[in-house]
């Protein structure tokens, strides 16, 4: 076996150790879920079908318990996506990444962007690639002039993006503006004037919530003009929402609802998602807290138009998660084997040494994927350092808590600045 090899596999090994999936540990295990698989690849057709007939794709939300899986078939769904030819983000929801916060879930879905076949900030890969002379462009410079859901900032920016090439300095500043920086205004408008364009574009302020939702359809449209098929997000650990206060669960909700495609109003085309959540998210938030009622009420206590609308887009997210989350394949003897011998030549090639049979830790109702291949390995572990030693593993459960915590609020950002 050839140094490079035996490193990808040690690479592998390592990640499924932590239990963090990386992309050697996916694309050696490959997939373990079929039948999301398979919606996948329909949901993907279905991404290409929305820009020829302006359609919303619909999203897919997974749930399972901790340990099960959820990461890694997300991350082995985002190399499908590659390989089709689709730029992807994975997204993971903390306390730097609040759903309810489309500013920056946005910074971050953009941060976290992967091209195919590229390496480097996405964006900035993406415009390189892009032919200013081509159809496709011409096509998407005329959706941004005249699009009703976009600010002027986006066709000024790209007008200049276009006109002055020669300007490094300005270029990369429109590039940072488009993946989630703050420009002023009083620049854009100096840079029209340098153009010798100075009344074309009418420029007004903008929330930067109303602008992060912009962006993603911007952005979205400017891969598809640069010759990608469209923008996966995969957000991962939804059920982190389930600390959040309620309000702002609610407007988390509402997000969930607008990026599984069940937002009437909201139209993005060629750009969907991936979510993953705890299979006990509806018992313990939806029903153990009632959510389903207590959020809605909390969302209309103002009474306003806009509250109502909110209520009703929290409900519609609510239901998805009640209704329309996927299960993970259930953990049965056959996909354990499967996977057991996938792992163990793995870990022969990543050690240059011929692991015997080990039998991990007990097998209970309770016991995860994780716990079996961390069992597997830890046990392969002392067995190639003390030959000698019998070793005995336990496990542990571990379970999410969803106790409210003030620590993960963190306060919207306002308006632009001139």
């Amino acid at each position: 076996m050839n140094t490079i090899e035996q490193i990808r596999n040690r690479r592998a090994i390592e990640a499924l150790r932590a239990g963090v999936p990386n992309r050697d540990a996916v694309l050696a295990l490959g997939g373990t879920q079929p039948e999301i698989e398979s919606k996948f690849r329909e949901q993907l057709q279905a991404i290409k079908q929305s820009i020829i007939d302006n359609s919303q794709p619909r999203g897919i939300l997974v749930k399972g318990g901790f340990g099960v899986g959820k990461s890694h078939l997300l991350e082995f769904l985002s190399q499908i996506a590659l390989k089709e030819n689709f730029v992807c983000s994975k997204v993971v929801i903390s306390k730097e990444t609040p759903f309810y916060d489309p500013v920056k879930f946005f910074r971050s879905a953009a941060e976290a962007a992967v091209v195919p076949d590229r390496i480097g900030d996405a964006l900035t890969e993406i415009t390189t690639k892009m032919n200013t002379k081509g159809q496709a462009y011409a096509n998407f410079y005329q959706w941004v002039n005249r699009s009703q859901d976009l600010n002027q900032l986006f066709a000024a920016t790209l007008f200049i993006f276009e006109n002055m090439p020669y300007d490094a300095e300005i270029i990369n500043r429109i590039i940072r503006f488009w993946s989630g920086d703050k420009i002023n205004i009083s620049e854009i408008k100096k840079w029209l004037k340098q153009c010798k364009e100075g009344v074309t574009y009418s420029i007004c302020k903008i929330t930067l919530k109303e602008l992060a939702l912009q962006r993603f359809k911007f952005a979205t449209r400017l891969m598809i003009a640069s010759g990608y098929e469209g923008w996966i997000l995969f957000i991962d650990e939804l059920e982190l929402i389930g600390r959040y206060s309620q309000k702002q669960r609610g407007r988390s909700y509402v997000q969930l609802a607008r990026w599984m495609g069940r937002l009437e109003g909201w139209e993005s085309i060629g750009v969907s998602s991936v979510c993953s959540i705890t299979d006990d998210f509806t018992r313990e938030v939806l029903e153990g807290r009632n959510d389903l009622e207590r959020v809605p009420a909390k969302l209309m206590a103002g009474a306003a138009e806009d509250d109502l609308l909110l209520a009703t887009q929290a409900e519609r997210g609510m239901r998805v998660i009640e209704r329309e989350a996927i299960p993970l394949l259930f953990l049965d003897n056959s996909l354990l084997q499967t996977v057991y011998t996938k792992i163990k030549p793995i870990y022969a090639g990543a050690y240059d040494w011929s692991p015997p049979d080990v039998s991990g830790v007990e097998k209970t109702s309770t016991t995860t994927m994780r716990h079996y291949v961390k069992g597997w390995i830890t046990e392969w572990d002392l067995k190639r350092k003390y030959p000698d030693y019998k070793p005995r593993i336990e496990t542990e459960d571990f379970k999410p808590g969803y106790e409210e915590d003030k620590d993960l609020e963190v306060s919207p950002e306002g308006a632009m600045e001139e």
